[in-house]
């Protein structure tokens, strides 16, 4: 992340780092580069067979990644839906691991022309990639009542999504919502009452800006084709910035290091028995105090970390 005095804070550097259990001569995939905070201490503990994949749909963070000049690494203007397709155009078939580093960028907040915060007044955008898609005043120009309501209720978790709905719904027939401001007016107005210290504002937004890029959609997608690509022993390592993404992960990670459900009365040997194809490593982690006071906004981070089970892993834990 960046705080908004333009100082470069990747949250949760080196335990992430750590977590990927780097071999100099791997291969390794920050998914989500940035501004590349985590992709250059990824390079440093390279070594020169090492190789870095990058990915992000950022047009703006794939000009800063223009700017590492290193033969090992790698930057692609793509999603990180298409880790797969990306790994089998270079010819990899398996590597030592992935890092998703999920959500908003600080960068991306922090940019008025990106129309993410209200914070500032500017054009309603919220897209990541800029250069394709729909904007967030063209979706609310032409969505129904009933899905700005489902929307800001399940991706904002917002209690008053019927009444925001209908406001908008109301407001849209007189004059085009397109500004960041105009938008948050009208939520305020809406909302009755809130938590302290949160504006009325920052549910509606955090839900428009997930629908806008299809983030949930985009992480269930891509979460199998990283375990899938993984090498054995080679680790996976996401970190989360909210609830809904936490949920994703935890139930994805989870279910992928439980063996696969057989069915009843099925008789087999221990050493056929198919082990799960993922080994869950250590406990979830989040930011130190100091950190969080370092960068408040890395203050909700999760880090969740799995490993790829090899052939002989499986053979020992079945025959135990």
């Amino acid at each position: 992340m960046e705080t908004a005095g333009g100082t470069h804070i990747s949250v949760l550097l080196e335990e992430a780092v750590e977590a990927l259990a780097i071999k100099p001569d791997g291969i390794y995939v920050d998914a989500t580069f940035g501004r590349g905070g985590h992709s250059r201490a990824i390079l440093g503990q390279l070594g020169v067979g090492g190789r870095l994949l990058a990915l992000d749909r950022d047009p703006a963070a794939n000009a800063a990644g223009r700017e590492i000049a290193d033969p090992r690494f790698s930057l692609a203007h793509v999603a990180f839906r298409s880790i797969g397709a990306v790994l089998g155009r270079s010819g990899i078939a398996a590597v030592d691991g992935v890092l998703l580093d999920l959500g908003v960028s600080s960068p991306q907040l922090d940019d008025a022309s990106r129309g993410m915060s209200f914070r500032f007044d500017a054009p309603l955008d919220m897209r990541m990639d800029t250069t394709e898609g729909e904007t967030a005043a063209e979706w609310l120009a032409r969505a129904s009542q009933h899905d700005i309501e489902r929307v800001v209720k399940d991706y904002g978790e917002e209690r008053f999504a019927h009444a925001i709905a209908k406001a908008v719904v109301a407001a849209r027939s007189e004059q085009r919502i397109s500004g960041t401001r105009q938008f948050a007016a009208l939520v305020e107005k809406a909302v009755r009452t809130r938590e302290p210290g949160q504006h009325p504002a920052t549910r509606s937004f955090q839900a428009l800006r997930i629908h806008v890029n299809q983030e949930l959609e985009e992480l269930s997608l891509a979460l199998p084709q990283c375990a899938a690509r993984l090498a054995a022993g080679g680790r996976l390592v996401v970190i989360s910035f909210h609830s809904l993404e936490d949920r994703i992960v935890k139930h994805f990670l989870r279910e992928q290091s439980q063996p696969p459900k057989l069915p009843a009365r099925l008789t087999m040997r221990a050493a056929d028995f198919p082990a799960a194809p993922l080994r869950l490593i250590g406990r979830a982690q989040r930011p130190s105090a100091g950190e969080v006071s370092r960068n408040p906004r890395a203050r909700s981070a999760v880090l969740r970390v799995a490993e790829k089970v090899g052939a002989n892993d499986a053979y020992d834990k079945a025959a135990n």
